[in-house]
């Protein structure tokens, strides 16, 4: 029977636990190392204030993605925002995304209205129907002050 020296079991012991932060970091922190599952979607949006990269993306209440990059596109100047589609999630091109907030004051994410009678999506479109996200403190400045 061999015996393994201490700086050999202390080198397996940091390599399982390298594994274990490795495998704990892509699970928690929902990392997708293999986008097979997804396609991507782009929208330009006038606002998405309090948008964040890894809200969820939804149609009909349902989380179906999530926001994968956000942007500003300096030849126009919308935002741009990439989302990661489930690849079972059948869209059409008129199909309306929305930035909705979760609760009075909770985390943005983005609503899909899907849409009827257009094409099938692919991989890489853009949905050109888009509503920005609603500023609910600017609304309450101008109530408050009378800026109706």
């Amino acid at each position: 029977m061999k015996k393994y020296g201490k700086e050999t079991a202390v080198g397996i012991f940091v390599l399982i636990g390298l594994v274990v932060m490795a495998y704990m970091s892509v699970k928690l922190g929902n990392v997708t190392l293999f986008s097979d599952d997804y396609y991507m979607l782009k929208a330009d949006f006038t606002d998405v204030s309090g948008l964040k990269v890894n809200a969820p993306v939804q149609v009909y209440g349902v989380e179906v993605g999530f926001v994968n990059f956000i942007s500003l596109n300096q030849k126009d100047g919308l935002a741009h925002v990439e989302m990661m589609i489930l690849r079972n999630v059948k869209l059409t091109d008129d199909a309306i995304a929305s930035i909705k907030t979760s609760g009075l004051i909770g985390d943005k994410f983005v609503k899909i209205a899907p849409g009827g009678v257009g094409d099938p999506v692919k991989d890489g479109d853009t949905l050109f129907e888009t509503e920005p996200a609603l500023d609910i403190e600017s609304l309450i400045s101008k109530f408050a002050f009378g800026k109706v």
